[in-house]
């Protein structure tokens, strides 16, 4: 009798160790009144964990729900964004210039998505500038769908990205746009986890305040982040006040960070421990209100956006301001000696 012989295999990967978060989810999710926020150390541990898949389906969907009863408190924000920039894959930026590093993940509901706008004025003017965030989000308009229209086909590896980051002569200026299942498939697959549950977790929120450019330090990119209620401007405000920050803090349109083409708006700039507001209007309302494209429709804002590039249409003041603040933020902290707020 003879016997077939058999090809020896390689042994697995040994899995990744389960995460026990019973003893977490028993402070987070006693509601609430009676939830305790975890320190920042165990924050990032579960959050990491979380990221790397070592959380049971079931303790991941209590972990998700009581910080969507509870809210995450500043400090769990902070732990977090550790443990979500461990989870993005390396990105350099150019050695002699400061990344404008600009988080869209809200897309467009019912106005038109100018966050390309925003990106391409920038970077006709040699700023090198960084959108990253999602390719789709429930049936709104995504910058991405816009940059696609434009002509402009996201990065597909983070090496494009940082080629088109160094770009100085090519068209239309040094741009790359991102998607966050390129930059980090971890992050991707928590935020798709809204699809099971049908809401919102914590991962929408860090990712936003993600600066995934070098070692994730200040000096390296100019962080755009928006709010839209004032009272969580305060919020913001005290959270980049307490973490080594230069973020350009702005409310912006439909939770995106491009400022509202038809209102002006306060800008404060929070660096090194610091708050400077650059933009503080005594009225909301602009005297000149643009003539936008009509709704978010994809092909009528990206030809508006067209006529803006090509100076057949004014850029909307607001925008021009928000432009004007960027600028001003860059030329003051270019390569400064950033320190972290004692």
């Amino acid at each position: 009798m003879t016997t077939t012989p058999t090809t020896p295999t390689s042994p697995a990967a040994p899995a990744a160790p389960a995460f026990a978060a019973a003893k977490y989810i028993k402070e987070i999710g006693r509601g609430v009144n009676g939830a305790r926020a975890l320190p920042r150390e165990d924050a990032q541990a579960l959050f990491d964990a979380m990221l790397a898949g070592r959380v049971a389906d079931i303790e991941l969907g209590a972990v998700l729900m009581a910080y969507r009863i509870k809210g995450e408190a500043p400090h769990e924000l902070a732990g977090m964004l550790d443990a979500a920039h461990a989870h993005c894959l390396p990105l350099a930026g150019p050695a002699d210039r400061v990344v404008v590093s600009i988080p869209s993940y809200n897309g467009a509901r019912k106005q038109p998505n100018l966050v390309p706008l925003l990106a391409l004025l920038l970077a006709r003017e040699g700023i090198p500038v960084l959108v990253h965030g999602s390719r789709q989000f429930n049936g709104r308009v995504t910058s991405i769908s816009l940059f696609e229209a434009l002509g402009i086909a996201p990065c597909s590896s983070v090496a494009q990205a940082e080629s088109q980051l160094r770009s100085k002569d090519g068209q239309p200026g040094p741009l790359a746009v991102l998607p966050i299942d390129v930059l980090s498939p971890a992050l991707a697959r928590m935020l798709d986890r809204r699809m099971q549950i049908g809401l919102r977790n914590s991962a929408h929120t860090v990712v936003k305040m993600l600066q995934p450019v070098g070692a994730h330090g200040p000096a390296e990119a100019l962080r755009l982040y928006s709010y839209t209620h004032p009272e969580y401007r305060e919020t913001l405000t005290d959270y980049f006040s307490h973490e080594p920050a230069n973020v350009l803090l702005a409310r912006g349109t439909e939770g995106e960070v491009v400022a509202d083409a038809r209102r002006n708006s306060r800008i404060d700039w929070l660096h090194d421990g610091h708050q400077r507001t650059l933009v503080d209007p005594t009225s909301g309302s602009i005297v000149d209100v643009p003539e936008l494209p009509p709704g978010n429709d994809v092909d009528q804002t990206a030809a508006w956006i067209r006529l803006v590039l090509d100076g057949k249409a004014p850029v909307p003041a607001p925008i021009a301001t928000q432009i004007d603040a960027i600028r001003d933020c860059l030329q003051q902290g270019t390569r400064v000696a950033w320190a972290s707020p004692v």
